[in-house]
């Protein structure tokens, strides 16, 4: 199993910056797909980026594009999601997951091990 544990979340004003970390416990992190997900009130949880086992690709919702940057150490077991140019429409829980797959996937459902999520909020 892999226990994950967000944290760097918090209040912003529009257009500020956040860093969100995932800390990855349990089996070797660079043997997983991470994604990054989020869930706003009375909404579905979406996809927000994923990226490869090694780091070198990665994808994005387009709502995020330009905006954020998700990133990973294997070395520290971490990965990471650079928030900038953050809007209200940004404010929700964000997850992140993991995958035992190569591909990277933005299904939901194809990502086994998931974090508690940490709460983003963006004030206008």
């Amino acid at each position: 199993q892999v226990q994950l544990v967000e944290s760097g979340g918090g209040l912003v004003q529009a257009g500020g910056s956040l860093r969100l970390s995932c800390v990855a416990s349990g089996r070797t992190f660079s043997s997983y797909v991470m994604g990054w997900f989020r869930q706003a009130p009375g909404k579905e949880r979406e996809f927000v980026a994923a990226i490869s086992r090694s780091g070198v690709r990665t994808s994005y919702a387009d709502s995020v594009k330009g905006r954020f940057t998700i990133s990973r150490d294997n070395a520290k077991n971490t990965g990471y999601l650079q928030m900038n140019s953050l809007k209200p429409e940004d404010t929700a829980v964000y997850y992140c997951a993991t995958n035992a797959g190569i591909a990277v996937i933005t299904t939901l459902y194809a990502y086994d091990y998931w974090g508690q999520g940490t709460q983003v909020t963006v004030s206008s």
